[in-house]
């Protein structure tokens, strides 16, 4: 069945509040809005945000969790041809305001948690204007307050795919975050992706109940929330992915679809509260933004027993697009085809490359790169010669190092810069990682090179031991003889209550790496 898609996303929720006006669109906590109501508010957003005299190209902040306002405030973005930057609000008052200044944006608004971070700003540091959304009173709150005090804009519609729609800064694991400018086009080319597998994860219809629950100043959030403007349905806003909420919302709104990342998968498979929880109502799960342990994998299987697991590949300069990895290919025994992330959509191409530049052959490990209608089209706000580093004569570098089978399925190892050379052979933290998981005494682990004498360096493994289980260093080390190679097994194993991570869950092995190579001549990644 063919099937249409928009052409740009400035009328969205238009077309939505005229073919389902009464259904609702939107719903956070107590607060749901019908598609008619959000695309009214949708307008006054545009009004609102004109009168600021915002206009096409210009940036608009937002620092907060995930809400409802956010949604109307996207979509109006949207119309309007104003860029929307969400920022982490997990980062300091100094990387909060190195973000305005590179983001060059005129308003933020703010939630009400955060507004410490701004008010520990200095006075040139802040944006000329700062919202707060006062989210406490419903139809009293700041947002409802200044939502009302402006008339509805009905007019000068930016009907261009190639407007450039969302800024999406990355994590900054390595250094200063970069600001990656994603387009209409770029969006709608991700979208279109999810169709063309022909599968039923890829549909949207009014009927679909979508769960937003990544942070929203990640592709996987602000992504995931562009897909369900466009598909309709019902978004369900979980302000945080903690469990609770989860154990929640999914059989209270019946939730078919969502998003997570593997530490939110993880958490709901160690937490007691989501031990009993009725998840029967989900029917895609939909996984990526970090590598997932098989054992993980398999056991959340089980804990949502009718949803079809899909695993995405991508980047936030892809905007999330690179590969997928069909249902048909998760099983919870576990398969071969499991540990990888599938094959390239159609009209995208994926390559591996060596260090030389060549293009390699299958099973030969490089750089993975990617070549999609869904790379970045603004480039890194600012920075071409970073986006030039990245982005060659078409194909993005994700920095990620992997190979292709001879079917043309993608299988990561791990982060270039996160390699171990120990003794002249290459570790790959992640295939460790993988195989310590499979411990029952293992809820968390990563996995670094440290300085060794002799080897340059050593494989060390930091572990966070299960709740209410005891094991030694040298019982994991025994787990894993005849499962990888002897040369990978960790030489030490450090136990830690919890590991360092992004609010993403990628793990912040930097940090882990500190205290080991300070003074040692290399720098740290």
């Amino acid at each position: 069945m063919s099937r249409t898609y928009p052409a740009t996303l400035a009328r969205l929720s238009e077309a939505h509040a005229r073919a389902m006006p009464d259904r609702i669109a939107v719903v956070d906590g107590t607060r749901s809005l019908t598609w008619r109501q959000f695309h009214k508010a949708v307008l006054r957003a545009v009004g609102a945000l004109r009168a600021a005299g915002l206009k096409r190209g210009d940036r608009l902040g937002f620092l907060g969790y995930n809400r409802f306002c956010y949604v109307i405030l996207l979509q109006a973005c949207y119309r309007s041809g104003i860029i929307m930057a969400p920022f982490n609000w997990r980062l300091s008052p100094s990387e909060i305001s190195y973000l305005i200044k590179d983001s060059g944006i005129g308003q933020i608004f703010v939630d009400d948690a955060f507004m410490d971070l701004i008010d520990a700003l200095a006075p040139d540091d802040r944006p000329a204007g700062v919202i707060p959304l006062a989210l406490e009173q419903p139809g009293k709150s700041g947002f409802d307050q200044w939502l009302v005090a402006h008339r509805p804009d009905d007019g000068d519609v930016v009907e261009d795919p190639g407007s450039l729609a969302l800024l999406i800064y990355t994590s900054g694991t390595t250094g200063f975050p970069k600001g990656a400018c994603l387009s209409q086009h770029n969006i709608i080319s991700a979208f279109q992706n999810a169709g063309s597998t022909g599968e039923a994860w890829g549909e949207w219809n009014r009927d679909t109940v979508a769960m937003l629950a990544t942070p929203i100043f990640h592709i996987g959030g602000s992504g995931w929330c562009s897909h369900a403007l466009i598909g309709g349905g019902k978004i369900i806003v979980l302000t945080r992915p903690e469990v609770g909420a989860m154990v929640d919302v999914i059989p209270r709104y019946g939730v078919t679809k969502f998003f997570a990342v593997p530490a939110m998968l993880n958490m709901m498979l160690n937490d007691p509260a989501a031990a009993d929880a009725d998840f029967g109502s989900v029917r895609h799960l939909l996984y990526g933004a970090s590598p997932i342990p098989l054992d993980v994998l398999s056991r959340s299987m089980q804990k949502f027993p009718n949803a079809g697991f899909i695993q995405l590949y991508g980047a936030t300069e892809t905007s999330g697009n690179g590969t997928w990895l069909s249902a048909d290919n998760h099983h919870v025994g576990g398969t071969p085809r499991m540990a990888s992330c599938g094959k390239a959509y159609e009209g995208t191409a994926v390559r591996i490359v060596g260090g030389d530049g060549a293009v390699l052959t299958p099973h030969a490990i490089g750089e993975i790169q990617i070549h999609s209608p869904c790379v970045m089209d603004g480039g890194y706000l600012g920075r071409p010669e970073a986006t030039a580093e990245v982005i060659r004569d078409g194909w993005y570098a994700t920095g990620d190092a992997g190979y292709l089978d001879e079917d043309g399925y993608l299988y990561i190892f791990d982060r270039l810069k996160d390699m171990i050379v120990s003794g002249g052979e290459n570790i790959y933290p992640a295939e460790v990682e993988n195989a310590l998981s499979s411990h029952p005494a293992v809820a968390d682990c990563a996995v670094i090179g440290v300085p060794d004498d002799r080897w340059g360096e050593a494989v060390k493994a930091i572990v966070v031991r299960a709740a209410g289980v005891d094991v030694d260093s040298e019982a994991l080390r025994e787990h894993l003889r005849g499962r990888i190679a002897g040369f990978k097994i960790p030489k030490t194993v450090d136990f830690v209550p919890e590991l360092p991570r992004t609010p993403t869950g990628k793990v912040l092995k930097r940090e882990l790496r500190r205290k080991y190579w300070e003074g040692k001549g290399r720098q740290v990644a």
